[in-house]
Order: C-alpha cells, then structure tokens, then sequence
C-alpha cells in the first residue's frame, strides 16, 4: 500500500493527465482526425488499411507511431530510471514537450501531417516519464492502464485484501484530469481550432521550468523509494 505521496506527485500526475488529454482532443479534431496521447488504435488502423491497399494512409499512421517512440526514446535519454526521484530531468522532459507542440501548431494550421507528427512525439515523451510508485505505473497519456489498475485495486477489496484508499485516489487524480483535459480541450478547439495546442505548451513549459527551478533550489535530492506492496 502507498503509506505517503509527495504532494508534487499528486499535482504533476493530474496536471500531465489534463495535458494530455487536451493535445489528443486537438489532434482527433484536426487534419487527420488522429490520435496522439497512445498508438493502439493508430495500430488497429494500419491493420485495416493494409488490409485495405492503402498504402498512403499505412505510411502516414506509420509516421505518428514512429513519432511516438522517438519522444519515448528522448524521455528514456534523459529519465535513465523509472523508480521516482524527485532530481531527475522531468523538468527537461517537460520543457521539450512543450517546445514540439508548440511548434506543431503552425505545422498544423498548413495541414501538414508533421504536426500531427510532433504532436505524437510530444505525448511518447510524456508517457515515457511514467515512474512506478509502490507498484503503481503511472501514466499519463492514457486511461487503460489507469482503469485496470482501479480494477484490480478495487478487485482485491472485494476479495478481503483491504483497500488502498491513496491508490484509489492517485488513478482517480489522473483518471480526472484526463477527462477534464479532454472536456477543456473541446471547448478550447471550438474557439481556437489547432492553436488550442497552445495551452497545453504552455502548461508543459511553464511546470518543466518550475520543476527545474524547485530542483536547484532545493538541490540534489534522495530518491523516494516507495513501501514494498
């Protein structure tokens, strides 16, 4: 069980959660109707278009999944560990993920695939950051493994195992956050299309130097090794 969560825990999963799901609304209602924050469904598509002889679209689906292994890959240079620490370059990380967004909107706005592209990178960044905390992965860009992990959780309440009430409210933090960033994502699309994007740059830009900042304050840090489960 979590018997302690960092309040920068709780702020930065909701925060990233809402982030993410701002950007993935943007890019299902912009050029290509496409996903960013997670690449199942990108995958099921180039299945059925492969299927289907169309290679065009194979080669498009194929540059937004590749995109989001390449922001992966940058967040797996720069966060060498996934055991939480508050030192480690998640400022860094989040100040290149705003950069690409912000740099996919132009992109976007002349209809090229490259924002979607970026768009992409930016969220396999973020999801790359996931850290495990008392056996828990946190990840943000996405739901699926935040609802199994509610699911399980709740699963061995059911079965006289006792429940994690900080748990609970850690997935159901991110769980939020995501919905709310989708919900406000919406809003923001229906007034400002692809230049929605802009806020959650921002936000990513604005947390990766406060966190940046805080860190060199507070200088090196011990990591925060969780209780086993």
């Amino acid at each position: 069980m979590i018997s302690k969560l960092p309040r920068w825990v709780w702020l930065g999963g909701g925060l990233l959660a809402f982030n993410a799901g701002m950007v993935n609304v943007v890019a299902l209602l912009g050029l290509e109707h496409q996903a960013v924050s997670h690449v199942t469904g990108s995958l099921t598509q180039m299945g059925m278009r492969l299927a289907g002889g169309e290679h065009s679209a194979v080669l498009l689906l194929a540059a937004v999944v590749g995109s989001f292994l390449a922001g992966a890959l940058i967040s797996g240079l720069l966060i060498r560990n996934s055991a939480l620490q508050f030192g480690r370059m998640y400022g860094v990380a989040l100040m290149i993920e705003g950069i690409l967004l912000a740099i996919a909107i132009p992109l976007l706005r002349r209809n090229l695939i490259l924002g979607d592209c970026l768009a992409s990178a930016a969220c396999g960044l973020q999801n790359a950051m996931a850290t495990t905390y008392s056996g828990t992965i946190l990840r943000t860009t996405h739901v699926t493994g935040i609802l199994t992990d509610l699911g399980i959780t709740l699963g061995r309440f059911f079965g006289g195992l006792g429940l994690d009430i900080r748990r609970m409210r850690l997935l159901g933090t991110i769980f939020v956050g995501f919905l709310a960033g989708s919900y406000a994502g919406t809003l923001a699309y229906s007034r400002f299309e692809v230049a929605a994007l802009a806020f959650p740059a921002v936000l990513c830009g604005c947390v990766g130097v406060g966190y940046t900042a805080t860190r060199f304050w507070r200088g090196p840090s011990k990591e925060a090794t969780p209780p086993a489960d």
